[in-house]
């Protein structure tokens, strides 16, 4: 039999985390964290990093793995996370992923194969010394020219990133979400895929009240710290919670309209997170909202038991 794994999906402020601690109180589970940038440490607040205090006693995983000035790949993400639902498994515990980032998700539970994806090193560097010669901004427009869905998802200042997606067109001759289509939905786990919703514009509040939480709780000074360390263009700060302040930080932008665009693109990746777990996975979907999340809550527990023992 195959290996049951729940995966609690949605957009960012939903209530995903809640959620899946009391599956994990009910069902004997840990939880494996689906987001790709709460691997590296010190990005808490603007991460949303659970707290200990939050975790209530529940084993989480792939939280404060890596530093800021490290890389780490959706391969490198899904080989760690597919080690962990073996190791939660073998001890007979209920293994849960708590996301987050959809293809980081999609690729840990499903047959995603990277093996092909070998690095060319002559390309890569042809492209950093085409970085360093004409900027970051030129390189980023050859990639909106011949990928724009990718271009819009990557800041101009992620070099690395830009270079990765340009590489992976050159070898291909595709877009990124192209090959991304191409890879196989089977997997060797029997995924029960939990998704929460919330009306619009109730979620767009909710996102709007926790920055300014988030604020409150000293994002600024975690930003700030980061930036001092002369993180500002390395992969972890081109994170939103953190490159909307970047400009502020140069004397280039004020910090109102810092705050404000950090708000913008909450929304706005909420709703592309949405998007695509309505469109590329197979989710049992249930609508809640801020003031019942206990009885949304409880109603999705009772499906939950009917489904993991009928699986």
């Amino acid at each position: 039999m195959k290996q049951k794994v729940v995966a609690v999906v949605g957009p960012t402020g939903v209530g995903k985390t809640s959620l899946s601690i009391e599956i994990a109180k009910k069902f004997n589970g840990e939880i494996i964290s689906g987001d790709s940038m709460q691997i590296y440490q010190g990005m808490d607040i603007g991460t949303a990093k659970i707290t200990e205090e939050e975790q209530q006693g529940i084993n989480h995983y792939m939280l404060d793995i890596i530093s800021p000035e490290q890389t780490f790949s959706v391969a490198d993400f899904q080989h760690m996370v597919r080690n962990h639902i073996d190791e939660i498994s073998s001890r007979d515990k209920l293994p849960i992923i708590a996301g987050g980032t959809g293809l980081y998700i999609q690729a840990s539970l499903f047959n995603y194969q990277f093996t092909d994806n070998k690095r060319d090193e002559s390309f890569q560097k042809k492209l950093e010394e085409e970085a360093e010669q004409k900027g970051a901004y030129a390189l980023h427009q050859r990639l909106k020219e011949v990928d724009p869905e990718q271009a819009e998802k990557i800041h101009p200042n992620n070099v690395r990133r830009v270079i990765r997606s340009l590489e992976v067109f050159e070898r291909t001759g595709k877009s990124m979400a192209a090959n991304h289509e191409k890879q196989s939905l089977t997997s060797e786990y029997e995924p029960i895929l939990v998704g929460l919703e919330m009306d619009r514009q109730l979620l767009y509040q909710q996102i709007n009240d926790r920055v300014d939480q988030m604020m409150e709780n000293g994002l600024l000074e975690e930003v700030t710290g980061l930036y001092k360390q002369g993180l500002s263009n390395n992969q972890a700060m081109q994170a939103i919670g953190y490159k909307e302040f970047i400009p502020y930080l140069k004397g280039e932008e004020t910090l109102e309209r810092a705050i404000e665009l950090l708000k913008r693109n909450s929304r706005r990746y909420a709703k592309r997170q949405y998007t695509w777990f309505k469109n590329k996975m197979d989710v049992h979907w249930y609508t809640i909202t801020p003031n019942d999340k206990n009885i949304n809550f409880s109603t999705i527990l009772k499906d939950l038991a009917g489904m993991i023992d009928n699986k």
